[in-house]
């Protein structure tokens, strides 16, 4: 009999392969409350490293950290109109506390503008305030009808960054620093990941925004998923909640804002899109553990060469980990951190050491030329493996660009979109086509224009910019 897989396989069913994997990678584990995740060591691992990896590119920007409550008055929501809407449907109220009933109902935060803004307001006073940047390492709480680890959660790990401006132009100029040199940067470089920088249309902008960007990246069955927004808040929170200031000119002047935020959906980003059948693939710049050594039998001269070896790795300045651990067998240890998608696993038997090699074992290969494991010299290991890496970083990106270039078709219908998304990809269609009437049809299929972009591929200054396409597609 064919020995079973160890994963659904994708193109078996997607979903599964997913569950599946976040399961046997030690990822995460469903909550004690329906929506909830409980993050294991693995997958907060990987969080941590996204977090200091983006904690320092936007603290780059002149913003500062802080932290506002978790609980927010009832009332606040109520101030901003669309913001209140957008948001209904998801709020977590808590009506009773210490045992009595509150007076106020207050909200478990959904996100945090309205909070921020009551600060913003008694903090603003002067020109010589602004710009005022500020952002936070939260959690919060939108409650999912239809949750999936990582992808929608009713609590969720994220950032959340808030600026007040003195000007539409210095706002709008900072959100698009964030959109393309904070977030878009971070997930090239760092994640490996492909995606589309574009605008949201207005069905699809946050709530209370006159403008939304967006990061849009395929996953492995084609469907879409929005990695990040970076949104222009305009003045209509600074309307709701007085935050003003006195100009150089002695007047008084709304302030114009941002917010924008990323969130452990990256998580399940970096699954879809790079995970294959035998696992996650982890970007080696990423990696919490870039390489792991494994000791094949527990004989004393091979234990204290793969020890010596993951000495030599660290000291070359790669995140290393040896796993001596013999009484576990090898082969299961071995899918074990295939699963977990380390980059390299470097293996050393008795026969290895005779012949002064390791086994090399790449997790991310080039699907064409097949294969992964070779043996190389022990001397030179620690002198190969950051170019491994670094070229193994490289070749993740140009797969998942790969992918996106040749499953996306230029359409000049809903009909042919429509076809194009249901055979699992995206369609690009002129926005003078399609419009919102043509959008609300694409919805009718459960497809959605994921953004907008330029003709050259930009990001539009505008919704109705003359040769403005459409990103449309199936999404998470």
């Amino acid at each position: 009999m064919a020995k079973a897989p160890v994963l659904t396989p994708r193109a078996e069913d997607f979903p599964r392969w997913y569950q599946d994997l976040i399961n046997k990678a030690e990822l995460a584990d469903n909550g004690p409350v329906r929506g909830t995740m409980v993050i294991r060591p693995y997958g907060y691992g990987l969080w941590e490293r996204m977090q200091q990896d983006m904690d320092a590119r936007i603290k780059e920007t002149g913003t500062q950290n802080a932290y506002f409550p978790l609980l927010i008055p009832q009332s606040y929501l109520t101030r901003e109109a669309e913001h209140v809407e957008g948001f209904a449907p998801e709020l977590a109220v808590v009506t009773h506390g210490g045992g009595k009933e509150l007076e106020e109902p207050v909200v478990i935060r959904p996100t945090s503008e309205t909070i921020v803004n009551e600060y913003f307001s008694k903090w603003v006073q002067s020109y010589r305030d602004l710009p005022l940047l500020i952002n936070q390492w939260a959690n919060v709480v939108r409650w999912e009808l239809r949750p999936r680890l990582f992808l929608r959660t009713s609590e969720f790990l994220w950032q959340e960054g808030h600026t007040a401006h003195a000007t539409y132009e210095e706002a709008r100029d900072f959100a698009a620093r964030i959109h393309r040199h904070v977030y878009g940067a971070f997930m090239r470089d760092v994640l490996a990941m492909d995606f589309v920088l574009g605008r949201k249309t207005a069905k699809e902008r946050f709530a209370g925004a006159i403008n939304t960007l967006t990061l849009e990246g395929m996953m492995g069955d084609g469907k879409a998923l929005q990695l990040g927004t970076s949104h222009e808040l305009g003045q209509n929170f600074a309307k709701a909640f007085h935050t003003r200031y006195l100009s150089k000119e002695g007047k008084q002047e709304l302030v114009w804002q941002t917010s924008w935020g990323s969130t452990t959906r990256m998580i399940g980003a970096l699954v879809m899109m790079h995970g294959d059948d035998s696992g996650l693939r982890v970007p080696p710049r990423l990696a919490p553990i870039q390489a792991v050594v494994l000791a094949i039998k527990g004989d004393d001269a091979v234990l204290a060469k793969v020890r010596e070896i993951g000495d030599r790795l660290k000291a070359a300045g790669v995140r290393v980990q040896v796993d001596d651990r013999t009484d576990i067998p090898f082969g299961r240890r071995a899918v074990d951190w295939e699963l977990k998608g380390v980059p390299v696993r470097v293996e050393v038997g008795p026969r290895d050491l005779a012949n002064g090699t390791a086994m090399l074992a790449r997790r991310i290969v080039d699907e064409h030329s097949g294969g992964g494991k070779e043996p190389v010299a022990i001397d030179s290991l620690a002198a190969l493996l950051p170019t491994v890496l670094e070229e193994d970083q490289k070749l993740l990106l140009d797969q998942a660009r790969e992918r996106r270039e040749s499953r996306t078709s230029d359409v000049t219908t809903v009909d042919q979109a429509v076809e194009a998304t249901a055979a699992g990809g995206w369609a690009r269609i002129p926005w003078a086509t399609l419009g919102p009437e043509g959008e609300a049809k694409l919805a009718e299929h459960s497809v959605s224009v994921r953004c907008l972009v330029a003709e050259d591929g930009a990001v539009p200054d505008a919704d109705e910019t003359p040769g403005n396409v459409a990103l449309v597609a199936r999404a998470y």
